[in-house]
């Protein structure tokens, strides 16, 4: 239901709906990234930006904070911040393992135009 909100640029509801899962779950990228995608939607990516950042010290490491840095650098592309960008998502990159792979990693090299991780064999 909230991405749902988001997706019609519903700040309001979207609020309502991911503010009750933040209370549950403040730790987790999905209410952050909710709420950032309605409002982006809505035609405000500054303000999905300065909550990705205020959300972002409190999120928790590995693929929660990849997810909330790889949207905050999609969020300061969209209000025109774009050497901003570019370092919130090299950042996310530069961090990674090399066979490392998730959902804000994958979104951080696309948005850079790098190459995927490829898997590595075991033997």
């Amino acid at each position: 239901m909230g991405f749902i909100a988001a997706g019609r640029a519903d700040v309001e509801r979207a609020e309502a709906i991911f503010g009750a899962l933040l209370a549950v779950r403040p730790r987790r990228a999905f209410a952050h990234v909710g709420l950032a995608c309605a409002r982006m939607n809505a035609g405000d990516a500054g303000a999905a930006a300065r909550a990705l950042e205020r959300a972002l010290p409190g999120v928790a490491e590995g693929e929660d904070a990849d997810t909330v840095q790889a949207f905050l650098g999609l969020a300061l592309q969209l209000d025109g911040r774009l050497g901003e960008s570019r370092r919130v998502l090299q950042e996310v990159v530069r961090r990674a393992q090399p066979a490392e792979d998730n959902d804000g990693l994958r979104l951080a090299r696309r948005m850079l135009g790098e190459p995927q991780a490829q898997a590595v064999a075991v033997t």
